[in-house]
């Protein structure tokens, strides 16, 4: 149904993590943009915000709902996707790719320990 590489880590409130060194890029799965439907709004944090692990650092909001967006790291911002918040819509077309929400700047990747590979990802969200 939908793709899910290999070489990202997966959290249960749908968002992805490739991870680069100690830069993380962080965005929302196929999945969870799908769920949501036509994009009309994404808030994202400004370069050089702290971002915590489980809490919020934005929102997007769709014709059905407004989500929060939960950051699976702990660092500081050093790129935030300005392009998508400009044109939110375009979130659908390339998902693990130029619609990457925030780089991040990690502190411990140990952080990342608890995150879902793409098979388990796969079979909470297909229900397998």
């Amino acid at each position: 149904m939908f793709e899910y590489p290999d070489d990202l880590k997966y959290t249960d409130s749908h968002e992805y993590i490739r991870l680069d060194n100690d830069i993380a890029t962080v965005g929302i799965t196929a999945f969870a943009i799908d769920q949501l439907g036509d994009i009309v709004f994404l808030d994202l944090p400004e370069v050089g915000t702290k971002v915590e692990k489980g809490q919020t650092f934005g929102t997007i909001e769709s014709v059905k709902a407004v989500e929060d967006i939960y950051s699976p790291v702990t660092g500081i911002v050093v790129e935030s996707n300005q392009a998508l918040v400009d044109e939110p819509e375009n979130i659908t077309s390339d998902p693990y790719g130029a619609s990457w929400l925030l780089k991040v700047s990690i502190e411990d990747a140990s952080e990342l320990d608890g995150a879902m590979s793409a098979v388990d990802y796969r079979s909470k969200v297909e229900g397998n």
